[in-house]
């Protein structure tokens, strides 16, 4: 279908391709979030514990002939701690006055169903030698009028007068405390629907509410540029229902305080969850996936473009959907890319496939171009390969003096690729054994008791005797602040069958192991000389004398 004016003039062409995980499936979850940062697409919000592949729970994704590879990715060592969270607010920054490329992440469901209301920022501090990513994520703290603790909600950022600013909106939150019972005491409602205003540099936040914006929403697209932001479909908790709702949300930052205004646009599109990519450095965009009812996906794509009228929706063809894709009842993605979304679908429970998700990427191409060469996602500027193998340090000596195109085809870095069968074996490792007396893990009721919790339960090693044991971290009665040092630390832990903490804290007694004196050989001591005599001579000899 051709797009004039609407779409830049020229065709989308939208092509389906199925995608092989490689060792790395289980890693993959509803409520994950792609960022992309220096040309890397990172998969960030799923997280188990322990990995010794990726502690960061951060992966550098890759898309090569068909397969789907993650990396594990460092932070550097003055970055704050970003716990796994679902579902949060994401926001790209991209590069202004000198600032570079960030993201902003606010709130989240963590592993053990806690939300945050916590805002970081994510950029990257550097590439190695051998171009491997570091992140840096710094937590920033909001004065005001802050907005609590919340899920499925958007962040956007405007520009007006020379200024910046974040737009936050919409969301699910827990009930208020002195509301909730025993029986509703997990139960989410839709926060108010209020709009608050923050700047980053100051961190100053205020809350804005308008009678057009009457019912909370979440799971909605947010659309910004310069001073409007546009917010498109949404599910209400309240009607249970996706009414077709369109705002437009326009900030003046003025020399005292902002002005803001909302405005009710028509639509007739229904959707909530749906992803969302841009296509190009303009302010253009490809919506696809996501819900139109409770019981039935949105199938139809459309594209939006933003501009200084306003926002055009126009629909686009869609690619041909699998039988797989077309009879689920539940997709989640998210956008790999200017020119890539990933999809992923539940295989319902078939017995004959290992993993728990069919996994697809959707990617355009404009009309007149011919099949662009095998694009590496996330490779841009990476030189590794993903392979399977044991992980190498980084080393100046290996790439000293090597052009960029002899980095791009080494096969010496392709060493740092995430292979599920590297964790270690449950049938071994035991996350599900009676870890002491008192064990209260219980493979069939167990649930998330840490943040860095996803599927097994935390556990530590206790080095006591030879060959030690693991223990589960929840049975310690271990704080999670605890937890993070113990696991990051060096020294040896002591379960409390063994001692405990005291014990581990304590200097053990210096043993003073005594002398023994044996006394000195001399080598060339003079014995005295002996004459061996019959008795007959002894006689003679004693008469003589």
């Amino acid at each position: 279908m051709k797009e004039e004016d609407g779409f830049g003039g020229s065709c989308q062409k939208m092509t389906l391709q199925p995608l092989t995980p490689v060792n790395c499936a289980s890693l993959i979850q509803p409520g994950c979030s792609l960022l992309q940062l220096d040309g890397e697409v990172l998969l960030f919000g799923q997280k188990g514990w322990p990995k010794r592949s990726c502690p960061t729970g951060v992966f550098g994704m890759r898309f090569k002939n068909s397969e789907l590879k993650l990396r594990a990715i460092s932070f550097s060592n003055d970055s704050c701690y970003l716990p796994p969270l679902r579902c949060p607010a994401v926001c790209r920054l991209d590069p202004y006055d000198g600032l570079p490329e960030s993201y902003l992440i606010h709130g989240g469901r963590t592993p053990n169903n806690e939300i945050s209301s916590s805002l970081y920022m994510l950029t990257m501090d550097s590439r190695g030698c051998n171009r491997k990513l570091a992140l840096c994520c710094k937590e920033k703290e909001l004065v005001g009028e802050a907005p609590g603790a919340r899920y499925g909600h958007t962040i956007s950022m405007v520009q007006s007068r020379g200024k910046t600013a974040c737009v936050l909106f919409g969301g699910r939150s827990y009930m208020p405390a002195g509301e909730r019972t025993t029986e509703s005491w997990n139960s989410v409602v839709d926060c108010p629907p209020q709009v608050y205003l923050f700047d980053l540099e100051f961190g100053c936040s205020s809350v804005h509410t308008f009678p057009e914006l009457t019912d909370g929403q979440s799971f909605h697209l947010a659309l910004a540029r310069e001073d409007c932001v546009y917010i498109l479909g949404g599910h209400s908790l309240t009607s249970d229902s996706r009414p077709p709702r369109l705002f437009r949300l326009r900030v003046e930052l003025l020399q005292g305080s902002p002005l803001l205004s909302c405005e009710v646009l028509e639509t007739d599109i229904s959707i909530s969850s749906a992803i969302i990519t841009r296509t190009g450095p303009t302010h253009k965009y490809i919506i696809l996936g996501g819900y139109q009812s409770n019981s039935q996906k949105r199938l139809e794509c459309s594209t939006v473009t933003l501009d200084e009228k306003g926002i055009h929706i126009e629909p686009l063809e869609p690619p041909k959907w699998t039988p797989d894709i077309i009879h689920s009842r539940t997709w989640f993605g998210g956008s790999a890319g200017e020119v890539r979304v990933l999809l992923a679908v539940p295989t319902e429970g078939r017995p004959s496939q290992p993993d728990a998700y069919y996994f697809f990427q959707v990617n355009f191409e404009t009309e007149g171009e011919g099949k662009e060469e095998e694009v590496t996602q996330g490779c841009s500027q990476q030189s590794t390969d993903y392979d399977d193998s044991t992980p190498l340090e980084d080393s100046e000596e290996l790439y000293f003096g090597r052009e960029p195109h002899e980095l791009e085809d080494s096969s010496d870095i392709e060493e740092d690729t995430y292979n599920e069968e590297d964790e270690e074996d449950e049938s071994q490792t035991s996350y599900w054994i009676k870890c002491c007396l008192g064990c209260q893990v219980d493979q069939n009721t167990w649930e998330p008791y840490y943040s860095t919790e996803l599927h097994r339960p935390a556990m530590i090693f206790c080095s006591r005797g030879e060959e030690g044991h693991w223990v589960h971290a929840q049975c310690m009665e271990l704080s999670e602040t605890l937890l993070v040092k113990l696991s990051q630390g060096s020294k040896k832990y002591f379960c409390l069958d063994h001692g405990g903490l005291p014990y581990q804290e304590r200097t053990p007694p210096r043993q003073i192991m005594s002398l023994k004196r044996t006394p000195m050989k001399v080598k060339y001591r003079q014995m005295p000389t002996t004459i061996k005599m019959t008795p007959a001579k002894k006689k003679l000899f004693q008469k003589a004398f």
